[in-house]
C-alpha cells in the first residue's frame, strides 16, 4: 500500500483550479502555528476563516494544528504534521476524505448519518456519525471510537468498533484485534491533536 504522502500527492496534482461557482464546504476555524492550503497549482497560508472547497488540501507543519469546520456542525482537528485532502463532500450526504497524520473526528450524533469514507494510507474508515480519532499512537496507525461507530477495512477485512474501542492498523497488514483503550492511550492520542477526549 503506498504511503500517505503518495497517495496525498497524486490527488493533489491531479486537482484543477477552482471554478467561481464552487460551492464553499468549510472554513477554517482555529490555526495555531503554520498550516497551508492548496488548490490547484498554488498555495497559500491557512488563515482562520478560510474557505474550504472540493479538492483542497490543508497540511499542517511541526508543532501546529488545525481545526476545520464543514458545513452543518462536522469539526476537524489536525495535529502537527497532518494532512486533509476534501476530495468530494456534500452537506448531510458525505463524501470522500483522505488524511495522513492525527485527525479527530466530531459530528454530533443528534445530525443525519452521513456516508462519508475516510481513507489512510493505511485502510478506510467508513464514518456513520461520530467522535474519533484516527493516527500515530504507541508507534502505529490506530483508530479510537469516543462516541458512535466506525469500521476500519484494510487488506478486505472489517472491524466494527463502537464507544471506547480502538484498533491498530499495521502497514500492509489487516486490522489488528478491536480492543477497549486505557485512559493514558486515549489521552496520548488526543493530545496530539491538542484537545482533550
Amino acid at each position: 500500500m503506498p504511503d500517505r504522502r503518495q497517495v496525498l500527492g497524486g490527488l493533489a496534482a491531479a486537482l484543477l483550479p477552482l471554478p467561481a461557482h464552487a460551492a464553499v464546504l468549510g472554513s477554517a476555524t482555529v490555526v495555531q502555528g503554520r498550516a497551508t492550503l492548496s488548490r490547484g497549482q498554488g498555495d497559500l497560508m491557512l488563515t482562520v476563516g478560510e474557505a474550504l472547497h472540493e479538492g483542497d488540501l490543508v497540511r499542517t507543519a511541526d508543532a501546529s494544528r488545525a481545526e476545520l469546520l464543514l458545513t452543518t456542525e462536522t469539526h476537524i482537528t489536525l495535529g502537527a504534521g497532518a494532512e486533509l485532502l476534501v476530495e468530494r463532500y456534500l452537506a448531510d450526504i458525505g463524501g470522500r476524505l483522505v488524511i495522513g497524520g492525527p485527525m479527530v473526528f466530531d459530528r454530533p450524533g443528534s445530525l443525519p448519518k452521513v456516508d462519508l469514507t475516510i481513507v489512510t494510507a493505511f485502510g478506510e474508515i467508513g464514518v456513520r456519525g461520530t467522535r474519533f480519532f484516527a493516527g500515530p499512537s504507541n508507534g502505529v496507525f490506530a483508530v479510537f471510537v469516543q462516541r458512535g461507530a466506525v469500521e476500519v477495512m484494510a487488506q478486505g477485512q472489517t472491524r466494527r468498533l463502537g464507544p471506547g474501542d480502538g484498533v491498530n492498523l499495521p502497514e500492509g497488514a489487516p486490522p489488528g484485534e478491536v480492543v477497549q483503550w486505557g485512559v493514558p492511550r486515549i489521552l496520548a492520542a488526543f493530545a496530539s491533536v491538542g484537545l482533550v477526549p
